[in-house]
């Protein structure tokens, strides 16, 4: 019968089930490697089945009258444990909200910048805050930052949508944005960031 690495045995016992000797009830119902059902069988006739195939017996369901075993690889098996638990924490995304500044009236070229680095963060799954702002008179043309915001709304369009709209916050004008999905904040598209601001 294999014998688990001292490595795999090293985490604490009750964070892994019984295995080999460590089975303790008399009976067992057993379950054989190819997932076939055995029936109940004495523990002795358990551990020689496994034996037999030089694989492991390990109880899978301990609290049940009799405890259900099954007859497996168990460095094998935690080794695919391990590499599932890998695999679903790569596909884990912890979103970051990512911010942007700009000015009211920037430049094309600088304009061209930021609109490279906020399609960057939308396609890396993250949100994006964009942040505008105004200095002495420019307060008094607000709308120059709407105009700018929804220049960038049509920008992203394939990459993102506006998950909070324009809003003003002392001197700055802040809108966020998140990656591509269906929009709930303007589901059917019939209002303009403009009307979101003026009129929300």
């Amino acid at each position: 019968m294999k014998q688990p690495d001292r490595n795999q045995q090293q985490g604490a016992k009750s964070n892994r089930p019984a295995i080999n000797d460590e089975i303790r009830s008399k009976e067992v119902r057993l379950v054989g490697a190819d997932g076939e059902q055995k029936g109940i069988v004495s523990l002795n006739e358990a551990l020689r089945a496994a034996e037999e195939v030089e694989l492991d017996l390990v109880e899978i369901v301990a609290n049940a009258e009799p405890p259900v075993c099954k007859i497996m690889d168990y460095n094998k098996h935690l080794f695919d444990l391990k590499q599932k638990q890998k695999d679903a924490k790569k596909k884990q995304h912890q979103v970051q909200v990512k911010e942007i500044k700009l000015r009211p009236a920037t430049d094309v070229g600088d304009y061209q910048v930021k609109l490279r680095a906020i399609l960057k963060f939308l396609e890396e799954g993250n949100k994006v805050k964009i942040t505008l702002r105004f200095r002495g008179r420019e307060m008094a043309h607000q709308q120059l930052g709407l105009a700018q915001l929804q220049k960038i709304e049509a920008d992203v369009t394939d990459y993102g949508v506006v998950e909070q709209a324009p809003k003003m916050e002392g001197r700055q004008m802040g809108m966020l944005l998140g990656p591509k999905r269906k929009s709930k904040l303007y589901p059917n598209k019939k209002r303009s960031l403009i009307a979101a601001f003026f009129y929300d």
